[in-house]
Parts: structure tokens; sequence; C-alpha cells
């Protein structure tokens, strides 16, 4: 091995190190990490970026982003005009109705609930429950998608393309519109907040605190966003509420695009990245990864329904994390795009080998985003279609 080969090696970290647990599936450790809203309603995180002129205002030059950039500015949509508001939302029969039609997404059966406090829950207490995860959930949306507008923020002010700035400053506006309607959607449909998940804002908190330009895009375009888009798709499928069904398939489109943006920005820059720079990404994906997968417990609505500690650990312990079609379906966008990115076989294939264990693997031949990116970006709101 020549001395440059050594200094190529990349430094090797432990799961623990990457994680801060040995255990990827530790259940304690995943289900005792809560989301808490500060006293002070505000959360501050220290953003170490550089912000980057650039003298060269050619427009154009990246082509394929200058395409994108285009295809942004006529598919803008307004949140207030653009959506049914005048459509009245009975969550409750929104949750029965999902149950219903859906009766797997209840994600539990008698064997499972056996010796737990869950066995006697009644029809009252279920639909409590169905309407707290809804509750949740879009909570979840909504702070992802403040993460994901202060985060395109920095992309404007970091990334050294002009076509790239243009093209994040579409961003901006897409996400502050999401914010907006996933916020009034809560507030005027649903029947709660729930605060940050603990393990979304240790992810979000590490993709704004990095200096690195191109870190901000694998943490979020490439990772966060690759989950919204898939979670939105997997709830767009579900729900028959017209307004939320509009809603997602709204900012579906938007999502398509961000995605999109991400991979045609990084796979030139990542074909030229040393091997210890790449296994660093592949060690800020594993985690993000880890991170996403971990808040998918939905451990704020076990606590605000005051389910004893042992029987939610009795109850995530029967389940079977490689047969959660759910959380397996989240990553469908996201390992085709890293490996579009070279990110699954680079440094001897330890993503590759991180994502098997995790029983993602099976998704790396799917279309990435830089394919799909116009299955939802058909043209402003009028002409879409939304059903």
């Amino acid at each position: 091995m020549t001395t440059t080969e050594r200094e190529e090696t990349p430094e090797m970290r432990s799961t623990e190190q990457i994680i801060g647990r040995s255990d990827v599936n530790d259940l304690e450790a995943i289900l005792s990490f809560i989301g808490k809203q500060d006293e002070s309603g505000k959360h501050n995180v220290v953003d170490n970026c550089e912000a980057e002129f650039t003298w060269d205002y050619e427009k154009g030059r990246l082509q394929k982003l200058d395409k994108l950039y285009e295809k942004a500015k006529g598919a803008q949509w307004n949140g207030n005009t653009d959506l049914p508001w005048h459509i009245e939302v009975d969550q409750e029969a929104v949750v029965m109705e999902n149950f219903a039609t859906h009766p797997e997404q209840m994600g539990w059966n008698d064997d499972m609930l056996e010796g737990t406090s869950l066995a006697k829950w009644s029809e009252k207490e279920w639909l409590q429950f169905g309407v707290e995860n809804q509750n949740w959930t879009l909570s979840q949306f909504m702070h992802g998608e403040q993460g994901a507008l202060l985060c395109t923020a920095k992309i404007v002010e970091t990334v050294p393309w002009i076509d790239a700035k243009y093209y994040a400053a579409t961003q901006v506006v897409d996400e502050a519109r999401h914010v907006e309607v996933f916020s009034r959607y809560l507030d005027t449909k649903m029947s709660g907040h729930y605060p940050l998940n603990g393990h979304l804002g240790l992810l979000l908190d590490d993709i704004i605190a990095d200096s690195r330009w191109d870190m901000t895009y694998l943490g979020m375009q490439i990772m966060v966003e690759g989950l919204a888009l898939a979670a939105f798709g997997f709830m767009h499928q579900l729900t028959q509420e017209p307004l939320l069904k509009q809603l997602l398939r709204y900012v579906m489109a938007d999502e398509a695009r961000h995605v999109a943006f991400g991979v045609l920005s990084l796979q030139e820059l990542y074909s030229e990245l040393s091997a210890s720079e790449m296994r660093e990404r592949q060690e800020f994906a594993f985690e993000a990864a880890v991170r996403m997968r971990d808040r998918l417990r939905s451990q704020e609505v076990w606590d605000r329904m005051g389910v004893p500690w042992n029987d939610v650990m009795t109850l995530m312990g029967r389940q079977d994390p490689n047969q959660d079609d759910f959380q397996i379906l989240l990553f469908s966008k996201i390992v085709p795009n890293l490996r579009k990115l070279g990110l699954l076989d680079a440094a001897d294939g330890w993503l590759r080998e991180k994502f098997t264990e995790m029983g993602v693997i099976a998704f790396e031949h799917l279309s990435d985003s830089t394919e799909d990116e116009d299955a939802f970006a058909d043209g402003s709101p009028v002409s879409r279609q939304v059903a």
C-alpha cells in the first residue's frame, strides 16, 4: 500500500460513535428519547455556514438545474387560495374510515396486545389513539418542513453555482408554503399539535450546524426530503379526506423536484471526493437513516396516551422491524438516490452493509429522483390531477 493510499483510508467509527448507541435496534434507548417543547417556545442552533458570493452570473451553465428552476417557477401554487379550506373535516370519522379501508394500518393483533393494558382498550380508546397519531404525524410533517425552510435558505447562501442558488430560492418559497398549509390544517382541521420528535430534532440540529454545504444537501435534500416524499405518498394513498389528499398532492409535486435538486447537485461532486471524505458522508447518511427510522416509533403519542413504559417496550419488542412495510417503504426514495451518488459502495460497501442490516437495501434498484421528478410536477394547480 502506498503512502497516499494509507492517507486515503477512512477512519473507522463505530456505530456507537455515530448514533450514540452500539445496538441500532436498542428499543429502550429509542423509546426513552421523547421530544419536548422548549419552555421559551424557541430552539436555537449554532449555524456555522459561510456565505459565498459568485461573480459568474451565466444562467444555464448547469443545464439540468436550470431546467428544474424553470419548472419550479411555473409550478408555484398558493396555499391560501388553491386549496379547498371550506371542507369540514370530522377527524374521528377520518380515523374510522382509515381503519375500515386499511385495517392493516392498525398495526396490532390480539397476540401482540396480550398481557398489556392495550388488550383492554375500548373502541373509544383506540379511536383516540388514531386521532393522536394523526395529530402527531401532521405535526412532524410541519416541523420537518420548517427544518427544510431553514436548510434551503442556508443552501442559497453557501452553494457556489448561480443555477443552484436560483433553484434553491424557489425551494425556500416552497418550504414556507408547506409550513403554512400543514400548520393551518393542524390548527383548523385537527385537534392538537405535538412537539418535534426527539430523534428528528437531533438530525435537524446536525444538518443545520454542519458548516459544509454538501452536508446540508445530503441531510435535507436526500435524506429528510426523500423520506418525506415517500411518507406523503403513503398518506396520500391511505386517506380519503379530500382536503388533505389535495394538500399532499401539491406538496408531493414540490418535494419530487427538491429531491432531484439534491441528487443533481451532489452527483458530480461526490465522484471527485476521496475515500475518507466519502466515508464521512456515508456515516452521516447512516446516522440520518437511523434517526428517521427511530422517530417512526411515535414516542410522544405513547407518552401522551399514558401507556405504561413496560407495555410500550413489550409491544415494540413484539414487532419485527424487518416486516414493518410502512417503515421500510419510507426508504424507497432514499436508497436508490444514495446508490446514484455512489455512497452505497464507497469504502468497501460500508453503507450497503448497514442498509442490509436495516432491511432496506432491496430498494436500491428503484428509480432515483432524477428519473421520477416529473411524476408529480405536472404544471400549475389548475392542471394537476389531484385524485
